[in-house]
């Protein structure tokens, strides 16, 4: 009796658990597992009127648009390089502004710094690029009249939105401002556990600032560098759509500096209305964003078991 009285009491105990469980087991099933239905797209020449299932099958000749396209090279390249240079850009400036903003003492300051660096990872893409084009209009923009025109007392400014070389480091601002927030975020929740006992320490074996963050710091944030590093290699062959399209205008004179895979695949999905193609682009980045993961583990394991993912 006091056995089953025992099984029966702890049977009721995870009850509340399981209740907890659901909400997010829903989601997950909804938004992650149900939407694999549709990877056949890709494969299939989708038709409205007879729907997935009894669309036809055509093989890989929809993954064949992204590399016909004149254009193939350049949003292949920038979709590559502006990753690439983000993830190691974010990893330094992000380390950089945790390590800067644990050193705050005051709560008030905290709170207000805080704020102010998360606020613009919360904001859309579409409030970002009207306050870009509010500093960047060649007419009314605050660069052009109060830097250019006004400290520099030239007469005419820059047209910004004609004029491609400059967007590689306006996307690159953008990216990191908006972004820096976040990322500082995840390495300071680690930076919070380190033990207060080793910098003291290092304090008493007479150890510089630079020195406490090189040989303490540094070392022990490691670990959580590495997985980020690992994770957004999964994001590589993909790009913040808001950012390299909204921002810019969608401007042409500026696609061989913006044009990335995803804003391609929206231009080409608006002329051609072919789901099928732009479902085989999502396949094909789903596909190389494991390819990068599974690599860039392998190398990290090879090097230092005890820092891969898996």
């Amino acid at each position: 009796m006091d056995v089953k009285k025992k099984k029966k009491t702890s049977w009721k105990h995870w009850i509340p658990f399981y209740i907890m469980f659901i909400p997010g087991f829903v989601y997950l099933i909804v938004n992650n597992y149900m939407p694999l239905y549709g990877l056949q797209l890709a494969f299939k020449q989708f038709s409205y009127q007879k729907g997935i299932s009894g669309s036809g099958w055509i093989g890989f000749k929809n993954f064949k648009f992204l590399f016909a396209s004149s254009d193939a090279f350049i949003m292949i390249r920038n979709t590559l390089l502006y990753n690439i240079f983000w993830i190691l850009l974010g990893v330094v400036l992000g380390v950089a502004v945790a390590i800067l903003f644990n050193e705050i003492l005051n709560k008030t300051a905290k709170k207000f710094y805080q704020t102010a660096i998360l606020l613009p990872y919360l904001m859309s893409m579409v409030v970002v690029a009207y306050l870009v084009y509010a500093y960047l209009a060649s007419d009314t923009g605050l660069i052009n009249n109060a830097i250019i025109k006004g400290l520099f007392g030239r007469e005419k400014g820059i047209d910004w939105y004609m004029e491609k070389n400059y967007w590689p480091f306006i996307l690159t601002f953008v990216n990191q401002w908006k972004s820096i927030g976040f990322g500082m975020l995840l390495y300071l929740s680690s930076l919070v556990g380190i033990d207060k006992s080793y910098y003291e320490a290092a304090m008493l074996d007479g150890a510089t600032k630079w020195q406490q963050i090189r040989m303490i710091t540094i070392p022990l944030l490691k670990p959580t560098i590495i997985m980020l590093v690992i994770l957004n290699m999964g994001q590589i062959f993909r790009s913040d759509f808001g950012l390299f399209y909204q921002v810019p205008m969608h401007q042409g004179a500026l696609l061989k500096a913006t044009q990335t895979i995803d804003t391609f695949v929206f231009t080409a999905l608006l002329k051609t209305n072919n789901l099928g193609m732009s479902a085989a682009a999502s396949f094909l980045q789903s596909v190389v964003g494991f390819i990068f993961i599974m690599g860039a583990n392998a190398i990290v394991r090879k090097m230092d078991k005890n820092s891969s993912l898996f």
